[in-house]
C-alpha cells in the first residue's frame, strides 16, 4: 500500500473540500481509512514541494507522481472522486 501527499494551503477552499471527501470516504470504506496520508502545507514547508510540478491545490502525489490536481472550476464531485481515484490506487 502506497502513502498519498496532499499538498495544500491554510484558508483554500478547495483543500478544505478535499479534506471533507477524505473523511467521507473514510467514513465509508473502511479500507480507506488503511491508507497513510500526509498533509503538506506549501506556504509553511516550501523547501519540500519546490521540486513538484503543480500550480493549484490541493494536488496529491503518490510515490513521486501526480495523481490530482485541483483546477478553478473543480466543484466538490469532481474533488471528491478525484480523492476517490487516489485512495483506489493507493491501496
Amino acid at each position: 500500500m502506497s502513502k498519498l501527499t496532499f499538498l495544500y494551503m491554510q484558508g483554500c477552499p478547495y483543500c478544505v473540500k478535499a479534506e471533507k471527501a477524505l473523511a467521507e470516504l473514510q467514513g465509508e470504506n473502511e479500507k480507506y481509512k488503511a491508507v497513510e496520508t500526509e498533509w503538506i502545507d506549501e506556504e509553511r514547508n516550501p523547501q519540500l514541494v519546490a521540486n513538484l510540478d503543480y500550480y493549484y491545490v490541493p494536488t496529491v502525489y503518490m510515490d513521486g507522481r501526480k495523481l490530482y490536481e485541483a483546477h478553478p472550476s473543480d466543484d466538490y464531485g469532481k474533488i471528491r472522486s478525484s480523492v476517490k481515484a487516489a485512495l483506489d490506487e493507493a491501496l
